[in-house]
């Protein structure tokens, strides 16, 4: 069975060393796992028993299109109202645990693996169903709307119902797991899951419009970041900005997996947040 990274509990001893992974640039955001502890943790309004680890949110030189959240959700926690914000789209990732996710009348079970995209404008409840804690990533986008496209349906499926894609020309070295074709132009944006097998590698610097944001679910790489290669592990984060080179090369012994946010499909705003004209 596949299992998930997650914050742990705890924190360094006194005596540990102050050595840490952590970089914050212009152009890239590492979050190492390590910093992800009980006191970094936030409370959400609308939010029963439930904390939250926010590893991004749109701010002046970070995040500009999404916001990614770890919840863990204490037995019988949840929210009968978890989004403020109607125009926001959602997509759930459950690692670890069992949750009730409901909406247009039907209630889904949710298990490690799990996904939904819920759009804008959904009515929703999510509460963690078992006897021990669960844990997901809430990934959080404002919908653009398209004109002529219809906003996307509300689905819930598992990681396991889909086969990963291989990359061309990579012998499966190198692969995606997509929950939504990159040609449905009802949605603006993806998370995947990305795959690299022991040796795989991205054998070019990717340097383009989409903006990141990398989870790593499993194993262990040495990652391209702008200028720097950066040793990374299960349970990091990192965020790319739009056009920040990257490349990856998966150096542990077993797959390198890693839950990946892109925004896509819409034209480049040239008005507004972000953009020079008024």
């Amino acid at each position: 069975m596949t299992r998930y990274a997650a914050p742990q509990d705890g924190l360094p001893p006194q005596t540990a060393l102050h050595t840490g992974r952590a970089i914050f640039t212009e152009a890239y955001a590492v979050i190492p796992r390590g910093v992800m502890t009980q006191i970094v943790t936030s409370v959400l309004p609308g939010w029963a028993d439930t904390r939250a680890w926010i590893i991004a949110r749109p701010l002046s030189g970070f995040s500009e299109t999404f916001a990614q959240l770890i919840l863990e959700i204490a037995p019988g926690g949840g929210s009968d109202s978890p989004e403020p914000d109607a125009g926001v789209q959602s997509v759930l990732f459950v690692t670890d645990g069992t949750l009730t996710l409901t909406f247009q009348g039907q209630t889904h079970t949710l298990t490690a693996g799990g996904y939904a995209y819920l759009p804008p404008g959904l009515d929703w409840q999510l509460h963690a169903a078992g006897p021990t804690p669960a844990r997901l990533h809430w990934i959080r986008k404002l919908y653009e709307p398209a004109p002529g496209w219809a906003v996307p349906d509300a689905f819930v499926t598992n990681e396991s119902l889909i086969p990963p894609n291989p990359m061309p020309d990579t012998q499966g070295r190198w692969a995606t797991t997509r929950f939504v074709e990159n040609d449905d132009l009802r949605h603006d944006m993806q998370v995947n899951i990305v795959t690299f097998q022991p040796g795989g590698v991205i054998p070019f610097e990717e340097t383009h419009v989409m903006e990141h944001g990398l989870y790593v679910l499993e194993g262990k790489a040495v990652y391209k970041l702008n200028s720097d290669w950066v040793e990374v592990e299960a349970g990091d984060f990192m965020w790319l900005r739009a056009f920040c080179p990257q490349a990856c090369y998966a150096a542990g012994p077993g797959p390198f997996r890693y839950l990946l946010y892109k925004d896509i499909n819409r034209h480049p705003k040239l008005r507004g947040v972000g953009a020079f004209g008024r």
